[in-house]
């Protein structure tokens, strides 16, 4: 199941990278996706783009207030992103623990990203989490 879920996470980050590397709509990257047989793209991956992209104003605000010497824009894309789906699921998936929620995006990181990514991102999602009951959704 985690296994599943983490591909799952690992292909909504792609859905989310290549919208913001296209200029395109979340919703374009997802439908060309699904007319494509491989990588198959499943309703959790779906749910979880939709979701980020819906909130992604308020998260990206949220971002850049709690990085530390960092702005959204210098960090690299993939990044964002993988932070993007982890703020999204601490802060507003009620069904995923925190820990859980910042594990998977640390997951992401390690598997995506450059090998300072991980910490970074524990760091900057745990602050939010630090935060959670102060921070207007």
């Amino acid at each position: 199941m985690s296994g599943a879920r983490r591909k799952a996470r690992r292909r909504a980050v792609e859905v989310l990278y290549e919208s913001e590397v296209r200029s395109t709509s979340v919703e374009d990257v997802i439908k060309r996706r699904r007319a494509q047989p491989e990588p198959p793209i499943n309703e959790f991956t779906e749910l979880l783009a939709r979701s980020v992209d819906e909130r992604r104003a308020r998260i990206d605000e949220l971002l850049d207030e709690y990085a530390i010497g960092w702005t959204l824009e210098r960090m690299p894309v993939v990044d964002r992103n993988i932070l993007r789906m982890g703020a999204y699921e601490l802060l507003w998936a009620e069904d995923i623990p925190d820990g859980v929620a910042i594990a998977e995006a640390v997951g992401v990181a390690k598997e995506l990203s450059t090998d300072e990514s991980p910490n970074f991102i524990s760091g900057l999602l745990s602050r939010l989490m630090e935060n959670k009951s102060t921070l207007s959704l």
